[in-house]
C-alpha cells in the first residue's frame, strides 16, 4: 500500500514539474515573439530617423550633392540643430563620403560617431557595418 501511495506522489510530482516546465517554456517563446514584433526596422536612409524642417532638408540635399567640402560646411553651420540619431547618420554619410579624399579624417569622424552611440542606437548597425573599414 505505501509502494502504491510512493508512486503516485512521484508521478504527481513528475507531472507537476512537467507541466511548469511547459509554462515556463512557453512564457518564454511568447516573450521572444513579442520583442521580435518590437524589433526596429532596418534603417536604410536618414531621412527615416526624424524629419528636418524643410529649408534644412533641402539644403543639406544640397550640401550631400554638392559633395564632402560642402557637406563638411553644412554640418559646421547646421549639425546644432540636428539632433542625434540623424546626425550620427549625417556624419557617418560624411565619412563615407571623405574615405577617398582623407581617410585620416573619415576614421576621425567615425569614431566621434561611434563613441557617443549606445548599442541599442537605431544606427548602430550601420556602425557596426563600416566598422571594419575604418578601424
Amino acid at each position: 500500500m505505501i509502494n502504491k501511495l510512493l508512486w503516485i506522489l512521484i508521478v504527481a510530482v513528475v507531472a507537476f514539474a512537467g507541466w511548469r516546465l511547459f509554462e515556463y517554456w512557453d512564457r518564454i517563446s511568447l516573450e521572444k515573439a513579442a520583442q521580435a514584433k518590437q524589433a526596429p526596422a532596418k534603417i536604410t536612409s536618414g531621412g527615416q530617423l526624424g524629419a528636418l524642417t524643410q529649408q534644412l532638408e533641402s539644403s543639406l540635399q544640397a550640401a550631400q550633392k554638392a559633395g564632402t567640402v560642402a557637406l563638411k560646411n553644412w554640418l559646421k553651420l547646421y549639425g546644432h540643430l540636428v539632433q542625434d540619431p540623424r546626425k550620427g547618420w549625417i556624419e557617418l554619410d560624411y565619412a563615407v563620403m571623405l574615405s577617398r579624399d582623407d581617410p585620416r579624417e573619415a576614421k576621425r569622424v567615425f569614431a566621434e560617431v561611434k563613441s557617443r552611440t549606445l548599442t541599442n542606437s537605431q544606427i548602430y548597425p550601420r556602425i557596426k557595418q563600416l566598422e571594419k573599414t575604418y578601424e
